[in-house]
């Protein structure tokens, strides 16, 4: 009898583990049903296939996924010390617990923010703490793609802390009033870097909205500027809805040449004090260019050296350099790191890399697209056209356009067509997602000079970078079709411009990056 009773346990006991190892395979084993991108060669261009879609185990409403891919994935074992939740926008509404289980952080939203997404649920499961399945599926998904990203990039993380230096002419505030999600790994998002003065600072929130991830924006603020740029900081950080927004994402750096600076400079740590009064006219609205410290001092917009210091600055791998009116379409920060955590084939080339994003414009009346089914709507009504096509449409002309704009769009994002800045498009200037690898932007190039991305492209083009351009990734400007307009002081600028390329910096580039065939400024 006791052999037999002994005989059944183990049984028993073997049954519940075999039970147990086949739960957790079925929990762990791959987070994604990976489908073929749809790519274009370089040879000639493939019919359009209907590309598979890959999801989170998770599944889920479409608006679960949205709601997924505004709160990036959570942190892994070795960094559970850092609060995870600063991914997470906060309002009083939407409430995010922080669970420590299994060696790991988990993030789930209260019961009452799922409800509201159509997510369902158990009532009273998030009063209780209880992880329904399909949290413990996303979460497991994100800890995959966060394992994939550090085992691929390999990159390293970087410092976010307060310092003030000096970048040739220019001093610089660097992490001068920064975001609250802290430290960042360098392969758990993607931030974009962009440059302005103050009176650009109303693309700051429509920005936010679309990209939901960290921003790094290099403010100049020479002389008298430097006040107004602060009090318009403070007035996004504390004063409209947006705001938490703005204090979740944005990292806020400001340059003046060396020759123009301000009377007072407060620490870093001193410089929020003062809160601004919000009864008070908002201080970036309706300025002239008149009223600017830089337009009475007639100086030049340093572009580049704002494009530089904030992509310097930036904390992650993957960023994405571009302009404050260029408002990328939702969901691409997440939808990018699913892409480069597959690597399929495509990806797995030896050449460096650039993913570029096409860019285009809508008429005043229009809304910016939020996906690439509304902007083809725009397109075929006449609402929008490619960027720049008035003005200089081969700037900005990208490789297989036509074929892009036709194809319909899918639910991942993949590589669409890998181009070259040669034949027609050698003058081409993309914007794109990239690392801290890429060549820096010629700081001796201006705004009104005009030319000031076209120093890098012929770096690009000579280091014979491929450029993958994305299906489903695009750029929309702000509201406002641009036309050509005679400037004769723009002009002459553009004139002296170009005499210095063609004298001073191109051959100093074939010096410092070598030349090749078809590769021009």
């Amino acid at each position: 009898m006791r052999r037999n009773w002994l005989l059944r346990c183990s049984i028993l006991i073997n049954v519940a583990v075999v039970l147990y190892i086949g739960s957790h395979l079925l929990i762990g084993s791959g987070n994604f049903a990976i489908g073929p991108a749809y790519i274009i060669s370089d040879e000639e261009v493939a019919v359009p296939s209907q590309q598979q879609q890959h999801q989170f185990v998770a599944g889920g409403t479409p608006q679960q996924k949205q709601q997924e891919q505004a709160v990036p994935e959570t942190r892994d074992v070795d960094n559970s010390n850092v609060d995870d939740s600063r991914f997470d926008v906060p309002t009083e509404k939407n409430t995010v617990r922080k669970l420590v289980g299994g060696g790991g952080d988990v993030l789930y939203q209260d019961q009452g923010q799922q409800m509201a997404a159509g997510g369902g649920g158990v009532p009273g499961a998030a009063a209780t703490g209880v992880l329904n399945g399909s949290d413990i599926f996303s979460t497991t998904a994100s800890m995959d793609l966060d394992a994939k990203l550090r085992s691929q990039l390999n990159c390293h993380d970087r410092d976010y802390e307060p310092y003030i230096g000096q970048r040739g002419d220019f001093w610089v505030l660097q992490n001068y009033i920064r975001a609250e999600h802290g430290d960042l790994r360098c392969y758990e998002t993607i931030t974009y870097t962009t440059h302005a003065d103050y009176t650009f600072l109303d693309n700051l929130v429509p920005l936010l909205e679309r990209w939901n991830a960290p921003v790094s924006l290099a403010l100049h603020a020479p002389g008298t500027d430097f006040v107004p740029t602060i009090n318009s900081i403070k007035y996004l950080r504390d004063c409209i809805p947006e705001s938490h927004l703005v204090r979740q994402f944005v990292t806020f750096h400001i340059y003046f040449s060396s020759k123009h600076i301000p009377k007072l400079v407060p620490k870093h740590n001193q410089v929020l004090d003062t809160p601004y009064n919000c009864s008070l006219a908002i201080p970036y609205f309706n300025v002239s260019a008149a009223q600017l410290y830089k337009t009475q001092k007639k100086l030049l917009y340093p572009v580049n050296v704002g494009r530089n210091i904030a992509r310097d600055a930036a904390m992650t791998h993957f960023l994405l350099a571009s302009d404050i009116e260029l408002y990328p379409n939702p969901g691409l920060v997440h939808k990018f790191l699913e892409m480069i955590a597959r690597n399929e084939p495509v990806l797995q080339r030896k050449n460096p890399r650039v993913f570029p994003l096409p860019i285009f414009e809508v008429d005043n009346n229009s809304p910016v697209p939020r996906d690439k089914a509304e902007l083809q709507e725009l397109l075929r009504s006449g609402k929008a056209i490619p960027f720049h096509k008035r003005v200089c449409s081969s700037c900005h002309g990208v490789p297989k356009s036509k074929e892009w704009i036709a194809a319909n769009e899918t639910d991942d994002l993949g590589v669409f067509h890998i181009g070259k800045r040669i034949g027609y498009f050698v003058h081409w200037e993309p914007i794109y997602i990239g690392t801290h690898a890429d060549p820096h932007y010629d700081e001796r190039l201006s705004w009104e000079g005009k030319s000031d991305k076209m120093t890098q492209g012929y770096a690009l083009c000579v280091l014979d970078y491929d450029f993958h351009i994305l299906d489903n990734g695009f750029l929309v400007h702000k509201p406002g079709i641009k036309v050509l307009k005679k400037d004769p002081k723009r002009a002459m600028l553009a004139a002296k411009t170009n005499q210095l390329i063609k004298k001073i910096i191109y051959p100093e580039l074939q010096v410092m990056y070598g030349t090749r065939k078809g590769c021009a400024v």
